[in-house]
């Protein structure tokens, strides 16, 4: 099993991006993207990457069809229910299928999360780490 730190860089090659900073954190259940102006229309969910922060971010509106609304206890304990998309991703070197919640990070340091369901049978996390995914 390869061994990933408790920051890494995930691609979302689906979405156009590349080398985004993810927080590896082992207390959440799925992974989370932050995205702005989520709306769902037919299932088809609609959203913007829009962040000044993240360079990574490159403002496009993007449509994926949803995969299916999931109910997510947010870091602050409140149940919220976030939609999900189904995306191909690049991590460690290889690349994956990998489900996706959708909702606001502003308030948090990196726009993506990488959750246990992930990360499981896959990969253990040295937490004394960070970004191992360069010395790939």
């Amino acid at each position: 099993m390869k061994i990933v730190g408790k920051k890494e860089l995930i691609s979302i090659i689906d979405l156009e991006l590349e080398e985004l900073d993810a927080k590896i954190d082992t207390g959440a259940d799925s992974n989370a993207l932050h995205c702005d102006d989520i709306i769902i229309e037919n299932e088809i969910v609609h959203f913007t990457l829009v962040d000044d922060v993240h360079p990574s971010y490159h403002g496009k509106r993007m449509s994926m069809p949803l995969y299916k609304l999931k109910k997510v206890k947010s870091s602050n304990g409140q149940l919220q229910i976030r939609p999900s998309i189904k995306v191909s991703v690049e991590f460690m070197g290889k690349r994956y299928k990998s489900i996706i919640t959708l909702t606001n990070r502003a308030d948090m340091k990196l726009p993506m999360l990488i959750g246990r369901k992930f990360l499981s049978g896959r990969f253990l996390v040295d937490v004394s780490k960070e970004y191992l995914s360069k010395q790939q």
